[in-house]
């Protein structure tokens, strides 16, 4: 891996952490995993030496469709011939924000950026705007909302963050309504806003959306629900349609434009207003970015919109989610380790959980698991099915699944340490490097 060495090695001299992004970085992957990726096409692809994987990282879930899938990067390409930038509101950017309004029911005003930490930070400025209460409760099962201190604060990586802004975040448990409630009445009449995913890793039970979006109205806390990942994979509309919930501001990012940078704050007219130009109130300096309306992003996320109603793209990513969910588990239990290797969460997302000796999740177990994979040509950090994982695909990973399942087999049964070639993989929220 020559290229791979070489350009790996100018990543880190010239970026810190070698990646813009902490989950791609070297130590989050199994020493064998490609160190800089050239190019990917479909759900293919393919680092600087030329070798090929099937991908199921796809850009940090970004790509759900495909990448560079004509139609939508046909869409961008029109809008960087139509200038790309404008010196007032694009005619892209008045259709984008029209086409968000008119597919989310709950969503009367819509404000895009670039990237989700934005306008989840948006979200919470509104939030406390609107209400005149400072704290903010987020759920700590949630792995990650936004880089700025309000959330980084409340991690082990909160290097460089004042006490007094840790201080201001809150933690509740998801699927846990005490927990709510609880922290609710401790800091009653203090909590400005609510955040969480509708589903992570587990889904809501015994209405648990439901029910916090009660509480939220009875102690007047805004109930934001962060979509990043969910929305344009759980259902065109979002995890809030599939679960039949209505928050009062919702944030959305990853596959809404298949890979292009464009995320999304929307909500109530009340609340969003907050940002705008109505005589009489206080002006709230929400998001104003040079590049959040970048017309390639909006025209391929209005395109996305269009494939996904006419391909009935979350349909198919449920069923390949569920043909390779089910592989796995057949997988595992043809060698007894239903108990040690499973998937957890919606099919369409599922979280693959490859257990040590303990029955614990492993990071050293993991790896081994992960770097079979990698051998035969799967990158699977995690799995984000895409509309074009075809049966091809999803039957091939099992293939090679078998032949990793047999090599984990042989870990738990003997030194894990002997079968580790490289580095043991490292999750990216951790106190020091």
């Amino acid at each position: 891996m020559n290229k791979n060495s070489e350009y790996g090695k100018k990543a880190h001299r010239f970026i810190p952490a070698g990646a813009h992004t902490y989950s791609r970085t070297d130590e989050v992957f199994p020493e064998n995993a490609p160190k800089v990726i050239e190019k990917s096409k479909g759900v293919y692809t393919w680092d600087v030496d030329g070798n090929q994987y099937i991908d199921y990282g796809m850009a940090c879930r970004s790509v759900t469709v495909g990448y560079n899938y004509e139609r939508i990067s046909n869409a961008a390409i029109r809008q960087i011939q139509n200038g790309n930038t404008a010196t007032k509101a694009s005619k892209i950017e008045v259709e984008a924000a029209e086409a968000m309004c008119n597919l989310f029911p709950w969503v009367d005003m819509v404000k895009f950026a670039k990237n989700g930490s934005t306008v989840t930070s948006a979200a919470v400025k509104l939030a406390r705007a609107y209400t005149g209460k400072k704290y903010i409760a987020r759920c700590r099962e949630h792995a990650f909302f936004s880089y700025d201190d309000w959330f980084i604060g409340s991690t082990v990586m909160n290097a460089g963050i004042p006490q007094e802004i840790k201080d201001l975040t809150l933690q509740f448990s998801f699927n846990d309504i005490n927990s709510v409630k609880t922290l609710f009445e401790q800091y009653k009449g203090e909590i400005a806003a609510l955040i969480m995913e509708p589903c992570d890793t587990e889904e809501p039970i015994h209405n648990f959306l439901q029910e916090v979006q009660k509480l939220c109205t009875e102690y007047g806390v805004v109930y934001i629900l962060d979509e990043m990942i969910t929305g344009f994979r759980w259902d065109l509309q979002g995890a809030c349609k599939y679960y039949n919930v209505e928050p009062d501001l919702v944030t959305f990012g990853k596959g809404m434009a298949n890979g292009f940078s464009v995320a999304a704050l929307g909500g109530k007219r009340e609340i969003m207003d907050l940002g705008g130009l109505t005589p009489g109130k206080e002006r709230v300096f929400l998001i104003s970015t040079t590049h959040g309306a970048e017309m390639s992003s909006l025209g391929a996320l209005v395109e996305t919109i269009n494939v996904y109603k006419e391909l009935n793209v979350t349909a198919h990513i449920w069923d390949m989610g569920k043909r390779l969910v089910n592989g796995l588990n057949t997988i595992a239990k043809e060698y007894s380790l239903q108990d040690y290797f499973y998937i957890e969460g919606a099919a369409c997302s599922p979280n693959l959980v490859i257990c040590g000796k303990d029955k614990k999740a492993s990071f050293e177990y993991r790896t081994v698991f992960l770097q079979e994979m990698i051998k035969e040509g799967i990158l699977m950090p995690y799995i984000a099915i895409a509309y074009e994982h075809t049966e091809k695909e999803i039957d091939r990973t099992l293939e090679v699944a078998r032949k990793a399942m047999k090599v984990y087999d042989d870990a738990l049964n003997g030194d894990v340490n002997q079968f580790i070639e490289g580095n043991i993989i490292k999750p990216v929220f951790r106190k020091y490097n």
